[in-house]
């Protein structure tokens, strides 16, 4: 689950993105303060929005809201509030993490990326990557599915060349790192990292 709000942009609203649907079979239905968005067929809720949000919150962000304990349950009281009875279910573990690149092979289908099997602590993840520095042995930051990157781009579950793939090995650049190097290439870790740990910038 996702949250953004930018009120120069689309105004006072926030959008609370639960999960893709396919665009054709989206529809709403507005109660109060709030439009959920769903599937026609299946009845499953893509998110919803609400509307008029600084009359329920202050809200500093612009793009990507971190969730947090409390703003989930605020944001539970504001669908209650509105007539919606859906409990929200929120994953709130770190999105950006400390991984060790395990393997790293050939993908099948194209030269310049590889398949990698990275262990970031709970897991081991099978990320395909197309970054020219990237080798098994390696302590790399890791975006798992539902991380936004700075760039407002949400990571997903994703299929590159035929090869499923679970997340991002990140580049400085991609993170938004101050004086990040412009060449491609992922960030590569010092060993004093610890793997499974979030990833904050030293």
């Amino acid at each position: 689950m996702n949250l953004f709000y930018n009120q120069e942009g689309i105004g006072d609203t926030l959008i609370l993105a639960i999960k893709d649907i396919n665009v054709e079979e989206r529809t709403s239905e507005r109660k109060g303060n709030v439009a959920r968005v769903f599937d026609r067929e299946t009845n499953e809720t893509a998110g919803y929005n609400i509307f008029d949000a600084s009359s329920y919150m202050t809200i500093t962000e612009n793009g990507s809201v971190e969730l947090t304990e409390e703003l989930v349950e605020k944001l539970q009281r504001i669908l209650e509030e509105n007539g919606f009875n859906e409990k929200l279910e929120v994953d709130l573990s770190p999105k950006f993490v400390v991984g060790f690149v395990q393997e790293k092979e050939k993908h099948p289908n194209a030269d310049k990326l590889n398949i990698c099997k990275v262990d970031v602590g709970t897991e081991t993840l099978q990320i395909v990557c197309g970054a020219p520095n990237v080798d098994a042995g390696q302590k790399v930051v890791v975006a798992k599915v539902g991380a936004v990157m700075p760039s407002g781009l949400v990571i997903k579950d994703a299929e590159l060349r035929g090869v499923p793939s679970s997340g991002m090995i990140c580049s400085a650049r991609e993170l938004a790192l101050p004086d990040a190097p412009q060449e491609k290439g992922i960030l590569v870790l010092t060993d004093d990292y610890v793997v499974g740990n979030e990833f904050i910038q030293r």
